[in-house]
Parts: structure tokens; C-alpha cells; sequence
């Protein structure tokens, strides 16, 4: 059901602004390293896609869980809702992604093999370029099997301090 108005709040952080966009439910439709809410908004599913974005200071627990994970609290990140649409295997492949624990990236092979598709590593590698609700379906813990970071909707510098974070 398409909503009409989704919440945003932008916080600050140690890699730069952090804005996520919320449903009136306070589920996260998409989020990432930014400012600019309405690109944001441009990554949600057209179903999922509110027609208008409202600023708010906070979003609550959501805002809480930014900060937390920021300033060393790995897990707040966890609780907290998201609500992404695509086909099957995409929305298969986002609940894998949030089992990924911190400080233990797995490579796009792996995370293939773990979605069900071990054959499948460009598609697994589609799912992380897909992701609009970036830091809560954590895509940045999967990397290149060389062990480079590969690529990354906020930039490799953004992905080097999020894994160098969770490994600290």
C-alpha cells in the first residue's frame, strides 16, 4: 500500500550526514550516508514510494539505532524494522543480509551460496546494489573474495570505516 507521506531525519555521524526515510509505521524504506532525502526516496519500490517527504528531528528509535551503531553499539541496528519490495530472490537476499554479523564480512560467493544460489554471484551482488536501506540491511559486510571491498551506493571510504568499525 502506497503511503502518501514518509518521515525523514538526518543525524550526524563520524563518516558524514545519515539520513533515513521512514513509513508511518516507522519502518525504514531507505536510508543512507547523505543528506538528500529525496534520492533517498527515488531508491524506494514505486508500491512502497511515498508521494511526499516530511523533515523531522528525530525518528525515534531508528535515530537512537543510527547514533548507537555509530558510537560503538554494533546490535542497535538490529530491531529495527525495514520494509523493501522487489521479486523473491531480492527480498530473500536483504533478510540474508541482515543475519550477516557484524565484524564477519562474507564475500558475494558466499552470500550467493547462503541465498540459495551458489551459482548466482552477480545476482548476489545485484541484491547489495539494490539495497535502499543501506546500515540496516548492512550490504557493506559483503566484499570482493580477493578480499577487496568491491563497490558501494556511499562510496569505499564510507565501506572501509563501516568494516574497519565493526572489526574494532
Amino acid at each position: 500500500m502506497r503511503r502518501s507521506t514518509a518521515d525523514f531525519s538526518t543525524v550526524t555521524t563520524p563518516i558524514g550526514p545519515f539520513t533515513a526515510l521512514v513509513d508511518a509505521d516507522g519502518a525504514v524504506l531507505a536510508s543512507g550516508w547523505t543528506g538528500d532525502a529525496e534520492n533517498l526516496r527515488g531508491l524506494i519500490h514505486p508500491i512502497l514510494r511515498p508521494a511526499a517527504l516530511r523533515e523531522r528531528d528525530s525518528l525515534g528509535a531508528v535515530t537512537k539505532a543510527v547514533t548507537a551503531y555509530h558510537t560503538g553499539d554494533l546490535t542497535a541496528i538490529d530491531a529495527i524494522t525495514v520494509r523493501q519490495l522487489s521479486g523473491p530472490f531480492l527480498v530473500h537476499a536483504w533478510e540474508i543480509l541482515r543475519k550477516i554479523p557484524a565484524g564477519e564480512p562474507v564475500t558475494y560467493t558466499d552470500f550467493a551460496t547462503v541465498s540459495g544460489r551458489p551459482a548466482a554471484t552477480r545476482a548476489a551482488a545485484n541484491a547489495c546494489a539494490r539495497n535502499a536501506a543501506a546500515l540496516f540491511v548492512p550490504c557493506h559486510r559483503v566484499i570482493r573474495t580477493d578480499g577487496t571491498l568491491g563497490g558501494f551506493r556511499w562510496g569505499l571510504d564510507i565501506k572501509r570505516w563501516l568494516i574497519a568499525h565493526e572489526n574494532a
